[in-house]
């Protein structure tokens, strides 16, 4: 009898315990749901944040094995924070950013530059100041929409990132290889940051999905979150582009 693989099977894939996930934007929403998540299953955390007292409040939570405060879009910070790493990890998510809705007659140029630039930007430096300690197999994983598939007014910037981040995503999976790469798209998902977006329209904004959405309910971060963790436990997936939003996509808006 030949000796067993020790390459996990397409239906047993690794699960969490015993390994190491940075999440940058953990302090809130789905990142900070994630890391729940990721505690859950028996990981080990590297919390990033950029609001001390969110961040505070997360670590007496979750106990992660550090923390550090800092804006995910100051390229220099994060390359000192992956630097500072003490040894591998297995997985980083980036759930910091988010959508920047610009109608062209009210636009400020300078404003709309920052927005695009400075998120790819921080995902190439994700990309280019990790390469030496996430270990092989491992994966570093971003967050995106699924919004800006439709054109509309004021969604020219989202609209382009949106189309940007799925082709970075793959490319970054082939240079990076055997570290893995995926993106999740995700449509409306009830968090802290939606409801400061729509404010007073929150609960018409919900009740809406209610009783449109195909699964008829209103995506929440747990169900990302379960994404997220689906996504760094299979060690068959890189390169994708993974939606989730309710079918969100399927009506009509």
């Amino acid at each position: 009898m030949t000796g067993a693989s020790s390459v996990p099977g397409p239906h047993h894939p690794p699960g969490l315990a015993d390994q190491t996930v940075v999440v940058i934007g953990g302090s809130a929403g789905i990142g900070l749901e994630t890391a729940r998540q990721v505690r859950a299953g028996g990981g080990r955390l590297v919390l990033v944040g950029r609001n001390p007292e969110r961040l505070q409040q997360a670590a007496q939570e979750l106990d992660p094995v550090s923390t550090a405060g800092f804006d995910a879009t100051d390229t220099e910070r994060l390359k000192q924070f992956f630097q500072d790493l003490p040894g591998p990890v297995d997985h980083v998510m980036v759930t910091a950013g988010g959508p920047a809705y610009m109608p062209l007659e009210d636009m400020d140029l300078a404003a709309a530059r920052g927005q695009f630039g400075e998120r790819l930007a921080m995902t190439l430096a994700v990309a280019l100041y990790s390469r030496d300690k996430v270990r092989a197999g491992g994966t570093l994983l971003f967050i995106g929409g699924t919004g800006g598939r439709r054109p509309g007014v004021g969604l020219s910037v989202v609209s382009a990132l949106t189309a940007a981040l799925p082709a970075l995503t793959a490319n970054l999976a082939l240079e990076l290889a055997p570290v893995r790469v995926n993106l999740i798209a995700a449509g409306f998902v009830d968090t802290p940051l939606s409801a400061s977006l729509l404010g007073d329209q929150l609960d018409a904004r919900r009740a809406e999905l209610r009783a449109t959405l195909p699964i008829r309910r209103v995506v929440g971060p747990a169900d990302v979150a379960a994404l997220a963790v689906h996504i760094m436990c299979n060690d068959a997936l890189t390169g994708g582009t993974y939606d989730i939003d309710g079918g969100q996509q399927l009506i009509s808006h």
